[in-house]
């Protein structure tokens, strides 16, 4: 079954629901506004007074009112969403690996007090993870292949999702920067 994309009032992308999440939003009041046609109809029970068997209809976006922190954390850093923002490259010697030969490499080491942050991790195949040790690229003598970067909500919700209705993949790609639009 396809998710629900849910943005805040303000259109900006927050998470992925499923459709009994969204139709919640829908019964509660919440849904301030709906991008696309419905791409699923809930059915509920009969109301009593008029006989009449109760329907929801479920869009691909929902705008949904309540408190939205003004500035958001980046998204959540894992081994799956990494992999596909690097494409499943080793980004050191370039070659495309399955999910079970990658690891995630720390540009700057964690014994050296680099961080787990999506601006210090690459994709790595485990030849070239365990060739670069506990050292730099520099030191190692192993460019990177591509500079990291944190995405955005709409570029990580692309990357978490395989299965992503029309409407939605035109939502998220018209929010993702420029020079990005290739990369999710």
């Amino acid at each position: 079954m396809h998710l629900v994309l849910r943005l805040d009032v303000g259109g900006r992308p927050m998470a992925w629901e499923t459709w009994e999440e969204a139709a919640a939003h829908y019964v509660r009041g919440n849904v301030a506004w709906t991008l696309g046609n419905p791409f699923f109809t809930a059915h509920g029970g009969v109301c009593r007074r008029s006989g009449i068997h109760s329907q929801l209809d479920i869009h691909p976006v929902i705008a949904v009112r309540g408190r939205h922190l003004g500035k958001i954390r980046p998204p959540a850093l894992s081994n799956q969403t990494l992999f596909h923002r690097d494409h499943h490259l080793c980004m050191y010697c370039g070659k495309h690996y399955p999910v079970r030969e990658l690891t995630r490499d720390h540009i700057i080491p964690i014994s050296r007090k680099g961080k787990d942050i999506w601006t210090n991790v690459v994709t790595a195949c485990r030849s070239c993870n365990s060739r670069k040790d506990n050292r730099t690229p520099d030191e190692a003598r192993m460019p990177l292949l591509a500079v990291p970067f944190t995405p955005t909500w709409a570029e990580y919700l692309l990357l978490s999702n395989r299965r992503i209705l029309a409407d939605q993949m035109e939502f998220l790609l018209a929010q993702v920067p420029e020079g990005r639009q290739r990369s999710v």
